[in-house]
């Protein structure tokens, strides 16, 4: 722990920290208003007993399903592409979707007909009718790909009325949002389990199987990111665009730290034997939104005019509590080409992402990088290579398709899942902590243990023979 970085509450930092919105955004209206507020999610429940978070911290696994029953909310482009998945993996059944558009919601209930299922029940009454489908007795996961500022309500509510739970990247927004999603698997015992599909990507599998057979060595250092330029994403009047951008005009910090770190958090056993113990993080000048407005919509158009908080580039440095280094970057605001970083550096050779390239020290030649597939043969996960066939076609490269089919079979045998709600508020964590160490001019800001001490004994991941 460094007790010499006291964390301020938020609110009252960024009460000091910032100014607000420019006249621009105000003139706007509605659609900015209040990025980082999540709805009104009530009071914190009493706790279980110390015995029973032991055992809920040491590795939750409930009951097997014989079937698992699925209730989705939200089915627009990222979840109807899960609703998809999930057809083609044995022992699911889709008996409800929540989507506050009608047409939407019809047409993927359609796929489920189309594909030999059940029409599921429609629940189409506004922002909160999955309230509804929640209450139902017949739903055993609750699928959460709502706008971020929902991640929470939604994982809450399933977990309060007895469903596991599932949810789209990043689970939480603030802190207390992260905490929320802890304490309340915690009480319930329930799953609550973050979708980071670039777990499950080939590459980033092929490294951890790497790293834990030794290739590497000992791990020091790490490089994670989303670069991905979402401009046009962000104007669009359709999707995420009707939400997304509204972040960009309150928060200057890394919004979107799951893909890059989760990868790296895995190799690293955060959570499983280290911990996230501190972060810095500072941000560029905000300038990419504004200027891809005026050559778009004109210099006179009110996006062009718009004060945007979100630096164009935002920087942050973790620190685990084994000492480990992690650079992790945010960039969806210039014309960068799409990477991850994915680097993972060891004392014996070091791989790194976006092109894929290695280097073993007594297997390289000189100092110059390796070609990664004749490593392949050697270090392919398991997972890809028995279900590669499966996955080819489905979404980001059959990523998507793979985390989903590893969800079901967890539940199905009772087992751990792969990620649980403590990885869900480390890697969600960052979006807040970034924020507050930018609006205190970079000062080290330390990480939650949500795991309150167990990660020393957690088991590393499981997946890897």
């Amino acid at each position: 722990m460094t007790a010499w970085t006291p964390l301020w509450g938020r609110r009252e930092l960024l009460k000091a920290a910032w100014v607000g919105p420019s006249a621009a955004a105000v003139a706007l209206g509605g659609a900015y208003a209040a990025a980082r507020q999540e709805p009104d999610e009530g009071e914190v429940a009493e706790q279980p007993d110390e015995a029973a978070l032991e055992a809920y911290r040491a590795g939750f696994a409930a009951p097997p399903l014989e079937r698992v029953r699925i209730g989705f909310v939200g089915v627009g482009l990222q979840g109807g592409s899960h609703v998809r998945n999930f057809l083609r993996i044995d022992g699911v059944e889709v008996v409800a979707i929540c989507d506050i558009d009608e047409p939407r919601a019809e047409e993927v209930a359609s796929w489920v007909v189309d594909a030999g299922g059940a029409s599921p029940e429609l629940y189409t009454r506004g922002d909160t009718d999955f309230k509804r489908l929640c209450e139902r007795d017949d739903v055993d996961l609750v699928f959460n790909a709502t706008p971020w500022r929902w991640h929470v309500p939604v994982c809450v509510e399933a977990m309060e009325t007895g469903k596991h739970t599932a949810v789209e990247v990043p689970a939480a927004i603030t802190l207390e949002g992260c905490w929320r999603l802890v304490e309340t698997a915690e009480r319930t015992g329930r799953h609550c389990v973050m979708m980071e599909n670039c777990n499950y990507g080939r590459s980033e599998m092929m490294v951890l199987s790497m790293v834990r057979q030794g290739l590497l060595g000992d791990l020091l250092h790490g490089e994670a990111a989303y670069i991905h330029d979402l401009r046009s994403l962000k104007f669009s009047d359709r999707n995420e665009g009707l939400w997304r951008l509204q972040h960009s005009v309150e928060r200057n910090a890394n919004l979107y730290p799951t893909h890059g770190l989760g990868p790296v958090a895995q190799c690293m056993d955060i959570n499983r034997g280290d911990c996230f113990d501190y972060l810095v993080s500072l941000s560029s000048p905000a300038k990419g939104l504004a200027l891809y407005a005026a050559e778009r919509f004109g210099d006179d158009d009110p996006r062009a005019k718009v004060r945007y908080a979100l630096g164009d580039m935002n920087s942050s440095l973790i620190r685990t509590r084994r000492g480990r280094s992690i650079l992790l970057q945010h960039d969806t605001t210039t014309p960068r080409p799409y990477s991850r970083l994915n680097l993972v550096q060891g004392t014996r050779g070091v791989f790194a992402g976006f092109p894929d390239r290695i280097f073993i020290e007594g297997e390289a030649e000189g100092h110059d990088w390796s070609e990664v597939e004749p490593y392949r043969e050697r270090f392919e996960h398991p997972l890809w290579a028995e279900r590669a066939g499966d996955a080819e076609g489905a979404g980001h490269g059959g990523m998507d398709y793979l985390e989903d089919y590893r969800l079901v079979r967890c539940l199905l045998e009772g087992a751990p899942t792969d990620m649980d709600v403590y990885d869900a508020a480390a890697l969600s964590a960052p979006v807040e902590l970034s924020e507050l160490s930018v609006a205190r001019g970079s000062e080290p800001v330390e990480f939650p243990d949500f795991t309150r001490g167990a990660y020393r004994t957690r088991p590393p991941l499981g997946i890897v023979a």
